[in-house]
């Protein structure tokens, strides 16, 4: 089911990305990225997506504190939160078993 959700995730951005300006369209096309990336782990057996995801998560928190502006923390925490919720859609039967 979160494949799916994914891949039409990426269909559904892909149509908004020609009507986007600037920062939205940056970070739709950061979306599109991290979606397929994901998806591409998600085929590797022996990974855990789960802790990959959380991984990354935490590598871009470690950025975001060491950066001293907010306009060099947008981008990082633009794609944080798209990695917080692919986390929630892949993830989520597994937090609830939790």
């Amino acid at each position: 089911m979160s494949i799916q959700a994914l891949q039409r995730e990426v269909e559904d951005t892909k149509k908004w990305l020609d009507k986007a300006e600037r920062v939205y369209k940056r970070d739709l096309r950061k979306r599109i990225e991290i979606i397929n990336w994901v998806l591409q782990e998600m085929k590797k057996p022996d990974i855990n997506i789960c802790a990959l995801i959380e991984t990354r998560m935490n590598e871009l928190i470690d950025k975001i504190n060491k950066k001293d502006s907010i306009i060099e923390q947008d981008p990082l925490d633009s794609e944080l939160r798209i990695l917080d919720w692919i986390l929630y859609v892949v993830c989520s039967n597994e937090i609830k078993k939790v």
